[in-house]
C-alpha cells in the first residue's frame, strides 16, 4: 500500500506538470517508454534497488538511458524521482500516470488473452463489445498464451469474460458430479 501512495502521488504531480504545460500526450508516450524499459530490463530493476549504488550513478543511468528519447520536463522529473531515492518506483510512478491521463481522456485498457493469434475482424468485435459495455474508448491488447486449450479471456475494468476451453471443461465436470435424479430419501 505505501508504495502505491508514492507512486500515484509522484504520478499526479507529472499529470498536473504536463497538463500546465500542455503536453499530456508526449508525457503520456514518455511513460509508455519509461515502463516498458523498466518491465523489459531486470538489471535495471536490480540496479535502482540496490542501495549501495549511488543517487548520482543512478541518476547518470536514467540520463543515459532517456535523453533524446523523452521531452525535457519527463527527463527532468525522472532526476527529480531519482534524486528522491524513488528509483525503484519509476515503474510504479509510470503506471500511475498512464492509468491518470486514460481516465483522463476516457479511455479503458482491455486485454484480451487466446490461444492461437486473433485475426483484426475479433479485436474489432472484442472492442466494440467492450465499447458497448463501458461506453469508453478501448485501448485493446492482444496476447497469446500457448498453455491455454481453446478459447479467450476477456479483461476489462475489474471485470473478466471468460471464454476459455478449460473453464466450459471444469463447469461440465462440476455439473456431472452432481446427480439429479438420485432419491433424496
Amino acid at each position: 500500500m505505501k508504495d502505491y501512495r508514492i507512486n500515484i502521488n509522484y504520478a499526479k504531480a507529472l499529470f498536473l506538470l504536463s497538463q500546465d504545460l500542455g503536453c499530456q500526450e508526449q508525457s503520456a508516450a514518455d511513460m509508455t517508454l519509461v515502463r516498458d524499459v523498466c518491465t523489459e530490463n531486470h538489471t535495471l530493476s536490480v540496479v535502482f534497488k540496490n542501495p549501495v549504488i549511488k543517487e548520482a550513478k543512478k541518476s547518470a543511468i536514467v540520463s543515459e538511458l532517456f535523453e533524446g528519447k523523452v521531452t525535457e520536463s519527463t527527463l527532468k522529473f525522472l532526476q527529480f524521482v531519482v534524486k528522491k531515492n524513488r528509483s525503484v518506483n519509476l515503474k510504479g510512478i509510470a503506471e500511475s500516470f498512464l492509468d491518470l491521463y486514460r481516465d483522463s481522456r476516457n479511455i479503458v485498457r482491455s486485454q484480451i488473452t487466446s490461444a492461437v493469434p486473433v485475426n483484426q475482424e475479433c479485436l474489432d468485435i472484442a472492442r466494440q463489445m467492450v465499447a458497448d459495455y463501458t461506453h469508453k474508448e478501448v485501448e485493446l491488447v492482444s496476447s497469446v498464451n500457448e498453455n491455454m486449450l481453446g478459447g479467450f479471456k476477456l479483461e476489462f475494468d475489474n471485470n473478466m469474460y471468460d471464454a476459455r476451453l478449460r473453464t466450459k471443461l471444469q463447469k461440465l465436470r462440476s455439473e456431472f458430479s452432481k446427480n439429479v435424479y438420485e432419491s433424496k430419501l
